[in-house]
């Protein structure tokens, strides 16, 4: 009977440490000083220039023109479980945050899942096979991950799917949902603003399908230019000219190595992007500087579709393989224990 009463303490004190591991890390105020202008912080009321704690849970949300004999296999396809809140994101919802003209319900036919990542994590991004098919045909992982970042987003696993071929670039309108509902609506001058990079990248990227490689670098480009941007910003309180914008992304580019495989009329599209980056909340943020500098340089060797892996998920990540990776540690914790007496 001792022996058993032994063997019974130790194993609950295992479960209590096991328990204490995993359990979920508690979301913590982000105390980044907001150094926008007044201008910009009179456009900053309509939301928060950045994202300002964690990500409380994880979240689906499905396009409003999603077939609905294809739902469940879209849910599974985004990785969502049980504990995921569902949402519906629909034209009007890309009106607010994307576009004031808007578009239909029907065509809203991307879905994305969201899950918390740790901090510092950044955005990582997936995008997912349909059926066995890649139905985004345009926008890209590394595009999505810089894009939303420019946004006011961070710390965020996305996962993005159509069950019919679409560009893509709605996808984000979905987050920016989540995110509202998880208590945090980002700025709509920042998400219009980010927005217009994906548009003005968009050319650059179907010119050179060919390359893989072209994607990250070129979003790691545009991205440490944004960076570099908004600490200019903040440190001299004054706006880069066209031209000073120019000069640097070309000089980002030579250094990814694809200027010449990027065309000049693309790259004054690109510049007014960032122009436009530049005068949004978001830039005046000192987070921002750091978010925008780490993401960039995770995409710059991005290859693929597939950003996150099992191990980017924050431990209150909700997946079937960390679960299983628990109870795997307990059989074994018992097992031994068992060996022992």
């Amino acid at each position: 009977m001792m022996k058993k009463a032994v063997r019974m303490s130790l194993i609950s004190g295992a479960l209590l440490l096991l328990l204490g591991a995993s359990a979920p890390v508690s979301a913590v105020a982000d105390t980044t000083n907001d150094v926008t202008s007044s201008s910009d912080s009179a456009n900053a009321s309509s939301g928060t220039a950045v994202q300002t704690k964690a990500l409380s849970k994880p979240y689906v949300v499905y396009g409003s023109g999603l077939a609905s004999e294809d739902k469940d296999a879209v849910s599974k396809a985004l990785g969502a479980q049980s504990n995921y809140q569902s949402l519906t994101v629909t034209g009007s919802d890309y009106a607010t945050y994307i576009n004031s003209a808007g578009t239909s319900d029907a065509s809203m036919i991307s879905s994305v899942s969201l899950a918390p990542a740790d901090p510092g994590t950044g955005v990582k991004v997936n995008i997912a096979d349909f059926d066995g098919q890649n139905n985004i045909t345009q926008v890209t992982s590394q595009q999505y991950a810089m894009v939303a970042t420019m946004a006011g987003v961070k710390d965020v696993i996305i996962t993005v799917t159509a069950d019919k071929t679409v560009s893509g670039e709605s996808a984000l309108t979905g987050v920016y949902k989540a995110l509202a509902t998880d208590g945090l609506t980002l700025n709509q001058q920042n998400t219009q603003a980010a927005n217009g990079v994906m548009d003005a990248t968009q050319p650059a990227i179907n010119q050179n399908k060919g390359d893989k490689k072209y994607p990250g670098k070129l979003m790691a480009a545009v991205g440490s230019v944004s960076s570099d941007l908004a600490k200019q910003r903040q440190q001299n309180n004054q706006y880069a000219t066209k031209d000073e914008i120019r000069q640097m992304l070309d000089d980002a580019l030579a250094k990814q190595g694809i200027q010449s495989q990027t065309a000049s009329n693309v790259t004054n599209n690109i510049v007014v992007a960032l122009s436009n980056v530049q005068k949004a909340p978001v830039s005046g943020t000192s987070s921002y500087v750091d978010n925008a500098k780490q993401v960039a340089s995770s995409i710059s060797n991005s290859v693929g579709n597939k950003m996150a892996q099992l191990k980017d998920f924050a431990s209150n990540a909700d997946t079937s393989g960390i679960m299983g990776a628990l109870s795997r540690i307990w059989q074994s914790i018992v097992t031994f224990f068992n060996n022992l007496f």
